[in-house]
């Protein structure tokens, strides 16, 4: 028999993953608030739940996606939730990017009925995930890393495995330091060749292909080259949570962060124009209007 793969938050994050396993012979138990995601990942072949207790009841592992701190709380420790199933022993992966004292928070009270709780972040976006294109940064019990270890392989292209819990979360601030920049900074060099007369298109051809490039050039690249931003892999509202977090996590420290201080005026402006559900690669769109640019 196949391992049982709980997903619970099935978003854009987590349906990919979903799906991925799947494709891979993993059984998925799903769980998810919202009853039109439970039937679209039903239609891939998993199995849906009627909570996150029944999913811990159905499962080998369990990994939670979820939009807010306010959800884990609940997924956890709400009616329905983890706590209740008691199932000792069971790993549970949190790939949601929070602060680290609600996931200590979440740790603990699932410690008490014997379950382990891992932290275990997720770098890439919507769109990578449904390709497998992610790296899992885990971090808690090592018994816990092994046990889930293959899991991993079945969504995702690595994992690192960095040790105490909380550390895959601090690898993943400072991954998103670099994404909010190199987006920013992608839009910009987008916008100035533009400007300048450059075609789009060849700008995206030539600059992927030089020094010049990074991952979120070339992952949304393509998003800019078209100046269409609705369908989004990563909402601007969304990424405003994870801005947050970054900043107040290198305010806490005292570690210095100009360049991500200077973007945020950038994906701010974004939501004053209504974009706050389009994907980050619209504050291109931000930066054409701030110099006054009109595609033909």
């Amino acid at each position: 028999m196949s391992m049982r793969v709980g997903m619970i938050g099935l978003g854009i994050m987590g349906s990919a993953i979903g799906v991925n396993l799947i494709k891979n012979g993993f059984t998925v138990v799903g769980y998810d608030v919202d009853e039109s995601k439970n039937q679209a990942m039903q239609e891939q072949g998993a199995t849906i739940a009627a909570s996150p207790a029944e999913v811990a009841a159905q499962s080998d592992v369990a990994f939670t996606s979820l939009p807010k701190v306010v959800a884990l709380d609940d997924v956890v420790s709400g009616k329905g939730g983890l706590v209740e199933s008691k199932k000792e022993g069971l790993v549970v992966c949190e790939f949601s990017t929070f602060p680290i004292e609600d996931k200590e928070r979440a740790r603990d009270a699932l410690s008490e009925v014997g379950i382990i709780l891992m932290d275990c972040p997720l770098s890439g976006t919507g769109a990578q995930a449904q390709k497998g294109d992610l790296s899992v940064y885990v971090s808690g019990e090592k018994s816990g890393y092994e046990k889930c270890g293959n899991v991993f392989d079945g969504f995702s292209r690595s994992n690192y495995y960095l040790g105490e819990f909380g550390n895959g979360s601090r690898m993943k601030f400072v991954a998103n330091l670099l994404v909010a920049i190199h987006n920013v900074s992608a839009a910009e060099a987008f916008v100035l060749g533009m400007k300048s007369g450059l075609d789009p298109e060849t700008i995206y051809k030539v600059i992927q292909d030089g020094a010049g490039t990074s991952r979120m050039f070339e992952v949304r690249g393509p998003m800019m080259v078209e100046g269409e931003y609705d369908e989004a892999t990563m909402s601007i509202d969304m990424w405003q949570k994870d801005m947050k977090i970054i900043m107040e996590f290198a305010a806490a420290l005292g570690s210095p962060a100009p360049l991500l201080s200077a973007c945020a005026p950038i994906y701010h402006a974004a939501l004053s124009q209504n974009r706050g559900n389009q994907d980050t690669a619209s504050v291109c769109a931000v930066l054409e209007e701030l110099a006054n640019f009109k595609r033909k």
